[in-house]
């Protein structure tokens, strides 16, 4: 039981390297794609948001791919597709309970559920953070008699 606590410990941590790498990436070109968002077009601040996710979407199925190598390096699964979906399948929670790993194994899924969970919830508050963050950008583009702070009209 320590060994697999001590393998699924070790499966999250290189997965938290993974969303944090891939969360500063997303972070970092959404700055560098600001005028997008200061531009006059919607479409184009639609569009960076819906990169940044996609980026942040991605890196969760990335996670996903390294809990599949791992339980392919376990002996649990033979191929690739089988183990990712099961991979996905507790990642994301769902626990559809079609595909059950070995006694020995097992509670590697519980475990990446838990992971999954986390990494889904920081991805999730890190698009947040960019709709809100680019939502205000464009409102104070639109409205520049509106404070941005309290938006209260300004007297003149």
């Amino acid at each position: 039981m320590i060994t697999t606590l001590a393998v699924g410990f070790a499966a999250m941590v290189v997965c938290l390297f993974v969303q944090g790498v891939l969360l500063f990436l997303a972070t970092r070109y959404y700055a560098t794609h600001l005028n997008w968002v200061k531009s006059d077009s919607r479409t184009m601040t639609m569009l960076l948001i819906a990169q940044v996710m996609l980026m942040l979407v991605l890196g969760n199925l990335t996670q996903g791919g390294i809990w599949a190598l791992l339980f392919i390096f376990l002996g649990e699964f033979s191929d690739f597709g089988t183990a990712y979906y099961f991979s996905l399948v507790n990642f994301a929670t769902l626990g559809y309970g079609d595909i059950v790993m070995s006694n020995q194994w097992r509670i590697l899924g519980p475990i990446q559920a838990i992971n999954g969970v986390l990494m889904i919830g920081v991805s999730t508050a890190s698009i947040t953070a960019v709709v809100h963050d680019a939502f205000q950008r464009s409102w104070i583009k639109r409205n520049p008699d509106v404070n941005a702070s309290d938006q209260s009209v300004e007297k003149p």
